[in-house]
């Protein structure tokens, strides 16, 4: 399966392609209310689904406080079984009511959805895994389907798009970080370890240059010596530099992207001229009405 399946785009929020090709059908019908929300009984089925998902988060963070989850242990256990009951009943009906089942359990929202109730049946061999349920929480992206906010979701997407098309560059720039990191982890090793025992080996070297290079310095770990100290202070700088460059690349794919995009509207119909300004209305060559200008009228 390609990653571009995985990115959430129009198809995948709307989802009329798949809807059952009986209209008059019961499945069709339970399909309206799963997946649409033009109509008043799936506004109130997502919203009222939105609430679940909300009162079982809220109730995962309650139980995470030892005090409260000692004092309502059992309510808390019928909950989670009420809330395991309703998103796996949830989950099956999606499967049943759309076309492909398989296609649906593939796609963005089908992988995450299925995700959502995997924890929940996981904590009866793995009590740890219980909290994994926060994974619902995405399950909310569905929000902008719902409130009408899908051209955001093209936003992500052109973004995303833009990540991708950068990968390779960004993974050699990581894979140059990373043994940049591990040599100056020796660096320090040899230089601290004699008189500091923060620096008692070439991991834990390692990790405070991962710490320090990244920004993040913890503290618990510091040279000591007047080397240490100066190649500490050369990564910190270092550190800035390291942050600034992937950011800068991703940001000059965006910006390509969108005028790429851009130039595509203000391309000419008729004579296909691209050197049309980016506020035009009219091709400048031949006069002929531009895409925005004819969606206008």
């Amino acid at each position: 399966m390609s990653l571009f399946h995985i990115i959430p785009d129009r198809h995948d929020v709307v989802q009329d392609h798949n809807a059952p090709k009986d209209k008059n059908s019961f499945r069709h019908k339970l399909y309206v209310v799963i997946f649409q929300n033009n109509t008043r009984a799936g506004r109130l089925f997502n919203v009222g689904l939105f609430l679940f998902i909300f009162a079982s988060i809220i109730l995962l963070i309650l139980e995470s406080v030892e005090s409260i989850s000692i004092a309502y242990d059992k309510v808390f256990d019928i909950i989670d079984y009420v809330f395991l009951i309703v998103f796996s009943i949830e989950y099956l009906l999606r499967l049943y009511c759309v076309r492909d089942a398989k296609k649906y359990a593939l796609s963005f929202y089908g992988i995450i959805d299925f995700l959502a109730i995997v924890p929940s049946y996981m904590e009866f061999f793995l009590p740890n895994w219980h909290m994994l349920m926060a994974f619902r929480c995405f399950r909310l992206l569905r929000i902008f389907r719902i409130f009408r906010m899908v051209r955001l979701l093209d936003e992500s997407r052109y973004m995303m798009l833009a990540l991708l098309r950068n990968f390779n560059k960004i993974l050699v720039f990581l894979f140059f970080i990373v043994l940049l990191t591990l040599f100056l982890g020796v660096l320090l090793y040899v230089i601290e370890s004699p008189y500091n025992p923060g620096f008692s080996s070439i991991p834990q070297s390692v990790y405070w240059a991962i710490v320090t290079i990244t920004t993040v310095g913890y503290g618990d770990v510091a040279p000591m010596t007047i080397g240490g100290k100066m190649i500490a202070s050369f990564i910190m700088i270092l550190g800035y530099a390291i942050i600034a460059v992937p950011t800068g690349m991703l940001s000059a794919a965006v910006v390509t992207k969108y005028r790429d995009m851009d130039n595509a509207s203000r391309t000419c119909p008729h004579c296909h001229n691209k050197n049309n300004a980016s506020d035009a209305l009219y091709c400048k060559i031949c006069g002929t009405p531009l895409s925005d200008n004819m969606k206008q009228k």
